[in-house]
């Protein structure tokens, strides 16, 4: 199979998740408490992803200054676009509920879709551009972006389904954000087969600061609302989980 179609399918596999959510949040009442305890180790695992995976790879092959610069910047980059998104009515597009209709604001839904693939272009990109080394799709991360995904439907879809939005806008969205994730994913092989390890290195760790700057803001806190004295042991837990799974693989 041709590499880029094969980042692809990963990407999309990926992305798939987010509407696996979808469709359980939709058709069955999940508790908040059960949401938020799996986000919370998916964000375990997100952060243990993006340390060894990407910042670590990065820094090895593309030394300190180039991931340093990368990764403060895939960091300050999210934030700005989040907060713009915020004020269109998108600060809550994870939560299970105090999302906005588009009565209570006008633009919400595009603002809550923009963020949602906001959150998600860049570990497409990163599973991309694990490819390129030719030692496979790296699991860590594979696993980390679905366990994360889950919990991320989930929880964003109570929340939509709370404020009025139909069917046709939910699966619209999630949909439209799985194949973005394949097509995200297959871009950064392409584009960046042949790339020094410099500028892999960079896109990486900009990559690995956006997933940080995303967790920090939308999964934790969503995560601690429920989870409260218990998010950080399921984070730790996540965390080990994608460790050993990073070890072993």
């Amino acid at each position: 199979m041709t590499q880029w179609i094969e980042a692809g399918l990963w990407g999309l596999a990926g992305g798939g998740a987010l509407v696996a959510g979808a469709v359980v949040a939709w058709f069955v009442r999940v508790p908040r408490d059960v949401v938020a305890v799996v986000m919370a180790f998916g964000a375990g695992v997100l952060i243990a992803a993006a340390s060894f995976e990407l910042v670590d790879e990065a820094e090895q092959t593309g030394g300190l200054l180039a991931t340093s610069a990368g990764f403060a910047g895939g960091a300050l980059a999210y934030v700005l676009a989040n907060v713009v998104l915020a004020r269109h009515g998108a600060r809550h597009r994870k939560r299970a509920a105090n999302q906005p209709s588009e009565s209570d604001q006008a633009g919400s839904g595009t603002a809550i879709a923009v963020g949602a693939l906001l959150d998600g272009v860049p570990e497409s990109v990163v599973l991309g551009v694990s490819l390129l080394d030719g030692g496979g799709i790296g699991v860590a991360m594979l696993v980390a972006v679905v366990i994360s995904n889950i919990p991320e439907g989930l929880s964003s879809v109570a929340g939509m389904k709370q404020a009025g939005r139909g069917a046709g806008y939910v699966f619209g969205v999630w949909g439209v954000i799985a194949v973005a994730s394949g097509i995200s994913a297959a871009l950064g092989n392409v584009l960046l087969d042949g790339a020094s390890p410099q500028v892999i290195a960079v896109i990486t760790a900009t990559a690995a600061g956006a997933i940080l700057a995303m967790i920090a803001d939308t999964m934790i806190p969503e995560a601690f609302e429920r989870a409260r004295l218990y998010t950080g042991l399921c984070t730790t837990a996540g965390f080990l989980t994608a460790f050993v799974v990073e070890r072993l693989g």
